[in-house]
């Protein structure tokens, strides 16, 4: 049957189907297809089918049949409407044309071959009609294949009617597979020597277009970028259409915009240069594309563009680094780009080509030269404005620490670099170089001669031997240089890399007798034998120099990393806690300063997680640290390990430390990490009698002991015995520290705070006969002059009032006896006058036990010290147990009452024996809880001082006679004894409290020693929470002792103000300036205590601003102050002053003062405040402008 052909232009059907699809016209379409132009939702299959399967029968028989105009109208009608397509029909369409065009190039290759001339128009057209429908084709499945996938998700498609959803059931199709095969036929296409078929130029490019551009609109979607195959096959066919029919041009155009507009294709045209130069050796179209990005300048606002060029580029580094490297002088302008992005891709380029670089074998000059360019390009980037390149610098520098090449010099440089980052002010790059300089320890290049170990001390002993070498072999002064000493002269001025070119070459001998000749030889042997020597010891002395100069700058590393452990931000202090861990196992000696100082980051509060991974990744530390021993050990060799460890953590711990300690050794019991046979090894250690042992080491492992204790108390309720019979025994009485460190660990039977909770047996108090209790009494009676006595005594005291169910009357045993030891021969009462502690002074004893043969009156005045100490400590601890007796009471009435209400039968149960006034039950019914509050407050007030039946009555007076009377008693121990006894004392009665008061503010401003005074402002804090009235009106005298001359008392003072002033107690009137002062002070300790002072002030509601201008007024009137300084303080001030509104007033408060300025400097400081304000008022501005004026008052 004849049927019409169609009449095709290539060019104007490209130009229709570009401006818009629809208006293609189809006016030969099957009619029941142009029946549903109107209602295209009646294309269903049963439509549809009809219409294509004869097509599809017709094209398989022969390709031409698609030129027929029915069925080439019929297709484009269809695709016209594929919105509207069951997927089963598209799928049917696609299959069609893939199937005509591969068989139709099947016949054009072998008409090519078989050189028929007169049919290659017909194929000309042939190929572009299925070149356009398939170009077509593949635009609808793509459209269909986007719609699906962002419709996925929602339920039923969107905008189409349900008659429609029904017949998208089929719509489980994935056309990826056809979309390959597709893929496929192109590359097949394009095999064909199209230019016998194309000949133009423009007709070629026409046709290549036909089956790019259906490839670039693939690759926009980034599932199928994703799916490995149709990613592969779509570079296939662009590498062809590249490599063998002149698309380079085009493909360059439309890589750039990709890298411009999809994201997701930065890497993947990377890959597909790669491919092109490597597999089609086709590395022109990279170095077109490298060379255009190098020129490009991306717009300010524009984050896109440059995210995906460096990613672009970075990948290609990495694929093709031989591409990239060519074009490094080009891409290297980017490094002054204005995007940070594209300078961090650079940088990480650069590493990259360091890599390519380091594994060629090739080591000419350019190697060398193109090497050093990028390290420096590297080093100077440490200091690039943008965090995230130095970031970058560092990171990359990390990756180049596992080159099997090793760079010593650009190591150290490295290490250098480093080191200094450390303080970058942006937590990021602090981080990545404590990572960095983790890397270059790990990876370090000087383990040739002895391992891995970096022990400074080693390498130290190892260099001074060498140089002692040297110096034997080394010619004596005067005498002709050998050639080894050249050769030295060329080692130390050019320090080679290899270590391997340095050869002696002996001296060519002229003319002469075979004796002269053989003489020569044999010296020339020699000077070659030692000038050999010489230069492989001057080599091994380099070695260790340079080790030596690596050790030493991670020693100055160790310090900053030892602030960053205070860093607010936690992943940097993690890398912190790593770093000294590292440092530990490669034996650097600084490293024990970070590990020690790490201990106080147990108490991180983390209000996430963050608070505690810092805690648990510090417990990891020392876990592996201190508590892991070797594989090999046995299970009593490991808990003997483990057990030393933890003895060896408290050598030389600070108070502070020793908290910490306990913190972390505690939660780390509680957790279950240390085992019950290290346990007992420690209670070996402590209780040894049959041989010696170092102090610290019995000391040490009762510390420990007492650590975990707190977190389970039956560690010491079972080993009683043994403390009585060591620390409470000989050897505590001959070692007080022990016996200090025993009375600690004994109050741990009786759980407090947070352990009393959560204890599962109460703890039921001992009675005085008991004897621990005896025990803990007599120790406090051991005669010693050692000021390590008042520590046993103190621990000893809170252990009575810890264990004993009176330790009121105990204590009283104890007071009575050390008076009488006192004061043994007079039998007056102490107290009634002093003239028996000034004869005390004068007199010895002979009636205190055991007293040794000292100075009588040094002896005296100790044994005074001592019974002060005692009062003082037993009538604080006496407050404390009556407020716990309040809270006792407390509490079983609670539970009498609750008891009450349930059943009358429980009513015994919570009883507990105290000493307390109502003893019975019953009683307690009886009393309201106020009135037992009241009789606890007059105990406290007219009672413990004042009562006719308390012991701690006598000694009021006496305190207080031999502190006013200092001359008199004129001992400086003692002194310092009364004081704090007194201070003691005026917490208890805040009426013996305002008798006293002038005389310790004297003590306090008077007394040359610095202990005292600060004790004296401790004890003002105290008694500001305690008595606040009586302190209020006093408290400028605290605040003069922060221009105290000693640094410690100012340091005291400071702490104790924040504290009072943050917590509330204490009212702030001007004074807040002459803590603003320690912002500026010499000891950096104080300026950071009064930042962090300022710092949580600022959080309480506008505390710096309400006292801003009296802060300034008394700073500006400061003489001492530095102008500099005083610019500092006022700068810190004013961060915290946000709001506007705030800054306003500020500012015009300010400005009201400038005109009564006296003098330039006060003008100067009030205007360099309004400098700092944001108050846009323009009347101020014009007066500051005006500047100071000098106005001669008239005569």
């Amino acid at each position: 049957m004849a049927m019409n052909s169609v009449d095709f232009d290539i060019n104007d059907a490209l130009k229709h189907y570009m401006s818009d699809p629809a208006s293609i016209a189809t006016a030969e379409a099957d009619s029941n297809l142009v029946d549903c132009e109107a209602d295209p939702e009646a294309l269903t299959n049963s439509v549809i089918n009809p219409v294509l399967n004869p097509i599809v029968d017709a094209v398989a028989e022969s390709p031409e049949s698609i030129t027929r105009s029915a069925y080439f109208d019929s297709l484009q009608f269809l695709l016209k409407y594929t919105a509207f397509l069951p997927t089963h029909a598209l799928s049917k369409i696609f299959d069609l044309i893939i199937s005509g065009i591969s068989t139709e190039a099947d016949s054009v290759h072998h008409d090519l071959e078989s050189d028929e001339q007169d049919l290659i128009a017909d194929h000309k057209q042939l190929l572009e009609i299925y070149g356009f429908l398939l170009q077509w084709t593949i635009a609808c499945v793509e459209t269909k294949a986007a719609e699906k996938s962002s419709a996925a998700p929602v339920s039923r498609a969107r905008g189409k009617s349900k008659k429609n959803a029904a017949k998208d059931k089929d719509g489980s199709w994935d056309s990826s597979s056809q979309l390959q095969t597709a893929l496929d036929v192109m590359c097949k296409v394009l095999k064909l020597k199209l230019s016998k078929i194309f000949l133009t130029t423009s007709e070629r490019d026409t046709f290549i277009g036909l089956l790019t551009r259906p490839v670039y609109m693939i690759l926009e979607s980034e599932q199928r970028v994703k799916n490995t195959p149709i990613r592969m096959h779509a570079f296939k066919v662009l590498c062809i259409a590249v490599k063998h029919h002149g698309h380079g041009y085009a493909a360059q155009i439309s890589i750039i915009q990709n890298l411009t507009y999809f994201e997701h294709l930065s890497e993947p045209m990377a890959e597909f240069l790669h491919i092109l130069a490597e597999q089609y050796d086709y590395p022109q179209l990279a170095d077109e594309i490298l060379r255009e990005l190098s020129n490009k300048e991306f717009n300010t606002n524009d984050t896109r563009g440059p995210k995906s060029v460096s990613s672009f580029i970075i990948k290609l580094s990495e694929l093709a680094p031989r591409l990239v490297i060519k074009q490094m002088t080009m891409l290297a302008k980017q490094l002054d780009s204005e995007s940070y992005t594209l300078r961090c891709a650079l940088i990480e380029v650069c590493g990259n080509m360091i890599g390519y670089l380091s594994k060629q074998d090739e080591r000419g000059e350019n190697h060398k030269s193109q090497l050093n360019a990028f390290w420096d390009v590297l080093e100077e980037r440490f200091l690039d404005i943008n965090p995230y390149s130095r970031t970058r610098a560092i990171q990359v520098y990390v990756k180049l620490c596992d080159l099997e090449t090793k760079f010593p010099k650009r190591r150290q440089k490295a290490t250098e670099l480093a080191t200094r980052s450390l303080e970058d002010k942006s937590s990021h790059v602090r981080r990545n170089a404590i990572k960095l300089l983790k890397a270059l320890i790990r990876s370090h290049p000087f383990t040739a001669l002895h391992g891995h170990q970096l022990c400074r001390k080693d390498w130290q002993e190892r260099l001074d031997v060498v140089d002692n070498e040297l110096n034997a072999l080394k010619p004596p002064e005067g005498a002709p240089p050998m050639e080894g000493d050249k050769g030295n002269v060329t080692v130390d001025n050019d320090l080679l890399d290899e270590a391997t070119q340095v050869e002696a070459t002996p001296n060519k001998p002229t003319e002469m007798s075979n004796e002269e000749k053989a003489a020569a030889i044999k010296k020339a042997q020699e000077e070659a034998a030692t000038s050999e020597a010489i230069n492989k010891l001057t080599l091994t002395r380099r070695y260790y120099v340079e080790a030596l100069k690596f050790v030493d700058v991670l020693h100055e590393a160790v310090g900053t990393v030892c602030q960053l452990l205070g860093s607010r931000n936690k992943s940097e202090v993690i890398e912190a806690i790593d770093f000294f861990e590292i440092g530990d196992a490669y034996n650097i000696e600084q490293s024990k300063i970070g590990i020690r100082r790490m201990l106080r980051l147990i108490w991180t509060k983390g209000n996430s997680d963050e608070g505690k991974g810092v805690q648990s990744h510090l417990i990891d530390c020392y876990k592996r640290l201190f508590f892991e021993a070797p594989d090999t050990f046995t299970l009593n060799d490991s808990a003997n390990f483990i057990a030393r460890n933890m003895i060896s953590l408290t050598f030389g711990a600070t108070p502070a430390e020793l908290t910490s300690l306990e913190q972390l050794l505690s939660t780390m019991m509680k957790g279950g990490m240390i085992n019950e046979l290290v346990v007992n090894k420690l209670w070996q250690v402590y209780g040894i009698q049959k041989r010696e042992i170092s102090r610290t080491q019995r000391r040490g492992a009762i510390i420990v002991l007492g650590m975990i204790a707190t977190a389970s108390p039956e560690i010491v309720v079972g080993e009683m015995e043994t403390m009585l019979r060591t620390g409470l025994g000989a050897y505590g009485r001959s070692d007080l520290q022990l016996a200090k460190y025993t009375c600690l660990a004994l109050r741990r039977i009786n759980p407090t705070g947070r352990q009393a909770k959560e204890a599962s047996a109460k703890f039921s108090r001992l009675p005085n006969d008991h004897a621990v209790l005896a025990k803990l009494a007599a120790i406090t009676e051991v005669p010693s002059d050692s000021k390590e006595w008042f520590g046993v005594a103190e621990q000893a005291i809170n252990a009575i009032y810890a264990l004993s169910k009176h330790p009121d009357i105990l204590c009283t045993e104890i007071i009575r006896h050390k008076t009488k030891e006192v004061f043994a021969r007079q039998p007056s009462r102490p107290g009634t006058a002093t003239s028996q502690a000034t004869q005390t002074q004068s007199q010895t004893h002979e009636g205190a036990p055991e007293a040794t043969t000292t100075k009588p009156a040094q002896k005296g005045s100790i044994a005074l010290s001592q019974l002060l100490f005692i009062v003082g400590h037993v009538a604080i601890k006496q407050i404390v147990h009556l407020e716990l007796c309040e809270q006792d009471f407390k509490r079983r009435k609670a539970e009498k009452e609750k008891a009450a209400q349930t059943a009358k039968s429980v009513v015994k149960k919570g009883k507990k024996d105290k000493d307390e006034p109502a003893d019975e039950l019953d009683l307690i019914g009886g009393t309201s809880e106020d009135d037992f509050t009241e009789a606890m407050n007059h105990i406290r007030e007219r009672e413990l001082l004042f009562g006719q039946q308390s012991l701690l009555a006598y000694y009021g007076p006496l305190v207080s006679e031999i502190c006013a009377n200092n001359t008199t008693y004129a001992d400086q121990g003692l002194q310092a004894a009364a004081t704090l006894c007194l201070a003691k004392l005026m917490c208890v009665s805040s009426e013996y409290c305002e008798a006293n008061l002038p005389l310790l503010i004297t003590i306090m401003e008077r007394s040359s020693d610095a202990i005292v005074r600060s004790n004296a402002v401790i004890a003002l804090g105290d008694m500001a929470v305690c008595f606040n009235h009586l302190i209020d009106e006093n408290t400028d005298f605290l605040y003069r002792r922060l221009a105290d001359d000693d640094v410690s008392v100012k340091r005291t003072c400071l702490m104790t103000l924040t504290f009072l002033i943050l917590a509330g107690q204490v009212k702030v009137k001007g004074q807040l300036g002459e803590m603003a002062k320690c912002l500026e002070d010499d000891d950096k300790r104080i300026a950071d205590l009064a930042r962090m002072f300022f710092t949580e002030l600022s959080t309480k509601d506008n505390a710096v601003y309400n006292h801003f201008v009296d802060m300034f007024s008394l700073l500006s009137a400061e003489t001492g102050l530095e102008e500099e300084s005083f610019k500092r303080i006022i700068r810190f001030l004013l961060g915290f002053v946000e709001k506007d509104k705030h800054a306003k007033q500020l500012a015009e408060k300010l400005a009201a003062r400038l005109p009564r300025c006296e003098n330039e400097r006060q003008w100067g400081d009030v205007a360099f405040a309004l400098s700092l304000l944001q108050h846009k008022n323009e009347e101020i501005t014009k007066l500051v402008g005006e500047g100071f004026k000098v106005i001669q008052a008239p005569a």
